[in-house]
């Protein structure tokens, strides 16, 4: 039997975020599928380390990947799988809990370790314990917790391409139109670097201070639930248990106090900076490193610094 990775791309590529889902797929030891949904390009998702075959459904009505139409595909094709897997991001969120009704079978969310084909690990309370899921359905719905598997080779790969028939379009919902943010920076969820701003910062307007050590570091901005609900920042910064899980190289939380729906989301980054002038924050049992100084002296005095060695 083999399993099926729905591909989340931005019809030029796969996002980072299927290869993480297809490192994961193929612990299962059987043939990873994916499926491409919209337009895309088969022949370069072909070359695609670990993929075995890709299946092509190239309607207009998948371009945008709506879950109204990308789940009764996924539901036509789920028999002859034993597994089907997103990644855990907005995409996956959005459509596997449809397929999971589709199919009456429970759904799997955010697996972090693939313990053999019927169990699987996962985080609850936050991150702060973790479940030891067993399913006895005849097909797993699971979403994969991304920054648990390291991401598989855009090259290696010789999977065949085949097409499949699309499914019909739904009459639930249809693309409008949507407003994207433009960034020179690296995306979140695979920035190596990210410097995240909470409560502390006071306003949108003292972000420059972040941006200008984002800059010098080639790094990512994120934020605190707490400054985007402030609406210092927009949500696509924010990082988080409601927000995107990452795990960069490096994380410096700047003015965030470390609440746990925050360190759900960054604790598992390889090295942690928390700069806050509370001494008593939570970021800082978590963090590696941690400077107990008001943000609007220690950021300047940084950029300068790092103007000095860089």
């Amino acid at each position: 039997m083999s399993v099926l990775v729905i591909a989340e791309h931005d019809e030029t590529s796969l996002l980072p975020a299927t290869r993480h889902t297809i490192a994961a797929a193929r612990e299962l030891d059987a043939d990873v599928h994916l499926l491409l949904a919209g337009a895309g390009d088969a022949n370069a998702a072909a070359k695609t380390e670990g993929v075995a075959k890709v299946l092509t459904a190239n309607a207009e009505h998948y371009n945008h990947a709506l879950p109204e139409n990308l789940a009764p595909l996924v539901v036509e094709l789920a028999g002859a799988y034993s597994h089907l897997l997103t990644p855990s991001t907005t995409f996956g969120k959005n459509l596997m809990p449809r397929v999971a009704a589709l199919l009456d079978v429970a759904q799997i969310s955010d697996a972090i370790k693939i313990v053999s084909e019927d169990t699987f690990l996962r985080p609850i309370y936050a991150g702060n314990a973790i479940a030891t899921v067993q399913s006895s359905d005849k097909i797993k719905v699971l979403t994969v917790r991304t920054t648990a598997f390291r991401a598989v080779d855009e090259e290696g790969g010789s999977a065949t391409v085949e097409s499949v028939e699309a499914a019909s379009p739904s009459d639930l919902a249809s693309f409008i139109g949507q407003e994207l943010s433009q960034s020179e920076r690296p995306e979140l969820t695979s920035a190596k670097i990210i410097v995240s701003g909470g409560r502390g910062m006071q306003s949108g307007e003292n972000f420059k201070l972040l941006e200008a050590i984002a800059d010098r570091l080639g790094a990512a901005i994120g934020a605190s639930r707490a400054a985007v609900d402030a609406g210092f920042v927009p949500n696509d910064y924010q990082v988080g248990q409601t927000g995107k899980i990452v795990a960069p190289e490096l994380y410096i939380a700047v003015g965030i106090s470390g609440a746990i729906q925050h360190l759900a989301g960054m604790k598992d980054s390889k090295v942690i900076v928390a700069i806050n002038k509370d001494e008593e924050a939570p970021i800082f049992q978590v963090a590696d490193y941690g400077l107990v100084e008001d943000l609007f002296k220690a950021l300047p005095a940084l950029a300068e610094e790092l103007d000095n060695v860089l």
